[in-house]
């Protein structure tokens, strides 16, 4: 079992910047790949960035490229998405997730264990 737990989220301008931090307690976090998703009023949940266990790899989502930057510290057992140039529609809730085995890391199915979601609100 993996237990996940975000912190960071807040209320920021527009142009703004967040970190959103992921700590992981349970079995080793280095096991792990680590995703960040998010889910807007009435929307489902996407995919927003992906770090391998290792950190060597990441990915992201277009909306976000540029703009946010995922990274891990596996000293620490703690994933973070530095999050800059904030825009309105970056509000949402954002749900950290850990996947063991994997293909895809873009997919929600890969991933077995998820946090309880920070909410972010991008507002003037």
């Amino acid at each position: 079992q993996v237990q996940l737990v975000e912190s960071g989220g807040g209320l920021v301008e527009p142009g703004g910047s967040l970190r959103l931090s992921c700590a992981a307690s349970g079995r080793t976090f280095s096991s792990y790949a680590m995703g960040w998703f998010r889910q807007g009023p009435g929307k489902e949940r996407e995919f927003v960035a992906a770090i391998r266990r290792s950190g060597g790899q990441m990915y992201y989502a277009d909306s976000v490229k540029g703009r946010f930057t995922i990274s891990r510290d596996n000293t620490k057992n703690t994933v973070y998405l530095q999050m800059n140039s904030l825009k309105h529609e970056d509000t949402a809730v954002y749900y950290c997730a850990a996947a063991a085995m994997y293909r895809d890391l873009l997919r929600r199915s890969e991933y077995e264990y998820w946090g309880q979601g920070t909410q972010v609100t991008v507002s003037s």
